[in-house]
């Protein structure tokens, strides 16, 4: 049976049924079509296109109309999953305004079907302007990239007295901005639980523990691709040492004269 595309009303659908929601990174058009092909329900251009894929030390230098073309990408590569696209530092936080002109033309620049930006409470009112004006929205909670001076570095979120009303008062607010799922990303593992448990809207945890209703991982980690690769996450595939080898045997045939063949050539 054909596969349908993944709409947004799903996601509440497989909360309610307990049903676990899968979204995997993509940056662009090959690997969006190979995730959407095997049932990945979201797939997420997230900022994280800016350390992973750009080289940059962080994900705060990477501009809007950077992001714009991998969203695109990927968005043209994934028929059936659902495209979420990051707006990244500096596109949405100066004001409501900001915050749905940033999006308007992410969504239609890009073909992506929701957006996603960190914050919970101080970032509200951008968040209801987002979704008054008909764009699916996505929040980010515990430790957000984007704020990763302000945080102290890359911190494991939810510790310490009253460190759970104030996540949940965050989601909470996210969710009566009208946010559809929130992501919660380093947030120790009876908190999310709690939060998930508090919400109508889905979690999907990112090291967040298994108690949230659906898990995200940036692809090159989950694939093993890089070099850096997170405690929370884990290796499904060594994807990396494959294109090695396969570079690497390229190189070998060049070098050698074997390649390319006559299998290879055209004589006339």
């Amino acid at each position: 049976m054909e596969r349908k595309k993944v709409r947004i009303h799903h996601f509440a659908q497989m909360k309610q049924r307990g049903e676990k929601i899968t979204m995997l990174t993509a940056y662009d058009f090959p690997t969006a079509r190979a995730f959407d092909e095997a049932g990945v329900d979201m797939l997420l251009v997230g900022d994280s296109v800016g350390d992973n894929m750009l080289g940059y030390d962080s994900t705060v230098p990477l501009t809007l109309d950077e992001m714009i073309p991998f969203a695109r990408a990927v968005a043209k590569g994934a028929p059936h999953s659902f495209v979420v696209a990051d707006l990244p530092f500096g596109s949405y936080e100066v004001s409501p305004q900001q915050a749905v002109e940033s999006s308007i033309r992410m969504m239609k620049l890009s073909g992506a079907q929701a957006i996603k930006f960190e914050g919970g409470r101080r970032i509200a009112s951008q968040v209801r302007a987002v979704t008054d004006a008909g764009i699916p929205f996505c929040g980010h909670l515990g430790f957000t990239p984007q704020s990763e001076n302000a945080l102290g570095g890359r911190r494991i979120q939810g510790r310490g007295d009253g460190a759970y009303d104030e996540m949940l008062a965050d989601a909470l607010a996210l969710q009566e901005a009208g946010a559809f799922a929130v992501v919660l990303e380093m947030v120790i593992a009876p908190v999310a639980e709690k939060i998930t448990a508090a919400l109508d809207i889905p979690t999907i945890g990112i090291g967040a523990g298994s108690g949230t209703d659906g898990q995200v991982l940036v692809w090159l980690d989950a694939l093993g691709v890089g070099d850096w690769h997170p405690s929370f996450s884990h290796q499904f595939a060594q994807v990396g040492a494959v294109m090695q080898q396969g570079a690497a045997g390229y190189v070998e045939a060049v070098k050698a004269g074997s390649f390319p063949s006559e299998d290879h050539t055209f004589d006339e």
